[in-house]
């Protein structure tokens, strides 16, 4: 797989435009990108669709909504604003594209709230038809449930308080590290980083609340949503800048659907070449300058 060659600075830029955001840490207007500022992307929507074989597609055609799984707390990423119940984000603009070729338009898609810890459950139990939450595609979450992409690759990295001396990873002997229930990062302190406390919550958004009360030392995640919260925080703050994992997020979907998998990596695709993704990143997240699509993985 081509890995996403991430300019950190050309991110940061981006989530920086999210410093004029309100209480609930998405901005007030688009991402600025290059000093104008974005539209937002326009998906057309695919009338043709046809995903018959897709047990999950068809009900969703026959209910008339496709509901997608969403996180609620991150911003640039997936979040709720203060005074809204749309959630928006980079991963919301994945999802609106996805779904658009998929034959749904935007306000057939149902948005559900989806923490780290009931992605899986979820998926498994029928409660969404898709999942797109900075998901982490691996092997162990693979025998349960399907992914189509990447669409996007992210590195686990720490957002600590802005005179914190933690300077990477190997500083977090005897810290209180907190990150989320279910997550890959929390996985990974727990199993290599075993000195440090590992404290974990059902959001990331509590995790930051314990950082600002010194509760913790550190918050753990992909780099992304680090530099969201560090931005909507700004001079509270500051993200290491030193990855250690890579993430590669996936379109989390149910188990041996191969027909709607083969759909949704078509429609990452189609996405990627016509243009679409870039607007979606641009309006979301900020300049996509030296930042490389992946390659998509149909394994």
């Amino acid at each position: 797989m081509k890995k996403l060659s991430l300019s950190i600075a050309s991110v940061a830029v981006g989530l920086l435009a999210l410093s004029g955001c309100g209480q609930g840490g998405t901005p007030d207007a688009p991402a600025e990108g290059g000093g104008e500022t974005k539209a937002a992307p326009e998906y057309t929507v695919n009338e043709s669709a046809d995903v018959a074989d897709s047990k999950t597609w068809q009900a969703a055609k026959d209910a008339g909504k496709l509901t997608v799984g969403v996180k609620f707390d991150q911003p640039g990423l997936g979040n709720v604003k203060a005074g809204s119940d749309t959630p928006e984000g980079f991963d919301i603009e994945i999802a609106k594209m996805v779904a658009a070729e998929l034959g749904f338009s935007a306000d057939q898609i149902e948005f559900t709230e989806t923490v780290s810890a009931n992605r899986e459950p979820f998926l498994q139990q029928g409660n969404v038809d898709m999942v797109v939450a900075t998901y982490t595609i691996n092997d162990e979450r693979k025998k349960v449930v399907d992914f189509a992409g990447p669409y996007y690759v992210a590195g686990q990295d720490l957002l600590v308080a802005a005179d914190s001396d933690i300077a990477g990873p190997e500083d977090l002997a005897g810290k209180k590290v907190c990150s989320v229930d279910g997550s890959t990062p929390a996985q990974n302190i727990e199993e290599k980083y075993t000195e440090a406390e590992l404290v974990t919550y059902d959001t990331y958004s509590k995790c930051v609340t314990d950082l600002q009360s010194g509760s913790v030392d550190a918050v753990t995640t992909d780099d992304a949503i680090l530099r969201g919260y560090a931005a909507q925080f700004e001079g509270e703050f500051k993200v290491v800048g030193k990855p250690f994992t890579e993430e590669p997020y996936g379109v989390g979907l149910p188990k041996d659907d191969q027909a709607l998998r083969d759909a949704v990596n078509d429609a990452l695709e189609k996405g990627m070449d016509n243009g679409k993704w870039t607007e979606a990143f641009e309006y979301t997240l900020g300049s996509a300058e030296g930042v490389q699509m992946p390659e998509i993985d149909r394994y």
